[in-house]
C-alpha cells in the first residue's frame, strides 16, 4: 500500500519491486499508462535501483526510459485529489506482475 506523504497536498507515494520476468516490456507498460490514464493525478515514477530519472507514469516513451527490469525497484508517486486510490492502484499491479505468466 502507498502511504499518504501529505493530505493537504494530495500526494502519495510507494514502493514496489517488478516481479515479472520480462519487466517493463511493451505490453506493462501499456497496461501501466492505461491504469494511471483512469485517475485525475498525476503520477511519476522513479527506477531507484538505477538512481534514475523521474518520469511521467502516463507516457509509454518515458517509462520505457526506466529499463525497469525483473527486481528493480520502482517508487511511484501521484499527486492530485485521487492520488491515494492512484499510487495504490498502480502499486497493486506491478506487484501483481501485470498478471503475467510466470
Amino acid at each position: 500500500m502507498c502511504k499518504d506523504l501529505a493530505q493537504a497536498r494530495k500526494e502519495a507515494s510507494g514502493d514496489v519491486t517488478v516481479v515479472n520476468q520480462q519487466g517493463f516490456h511493451a505490453r506493462p507498460v501499456m497496461r501501466f499508462v492505461d491504469t494511471a490514464s483512469l485517475f485525475r493525478s498525476s503520477v511519476q515514477v522513479v527506477n531507484t535501483s538505477r538512481d534514475g530519472d523521474s518520469v511521467d507514469g502516463k507516457s509509454a516513451m518515458h517509462l520505457m526510459l526506466l529499463e525497469a527490469t525483473h527486481g528493480c525497484k520502482l517508487r511511484i508517486t501521484t499527486r492530485g485529489d485521487d492520488a491515494q486510490e492512484a499510487c495504490d492502484a498502480l502499486v497493486a499491479l506491478v506487484a501483481s506482475g501485470f498478471e503475467e505468466p510466470s
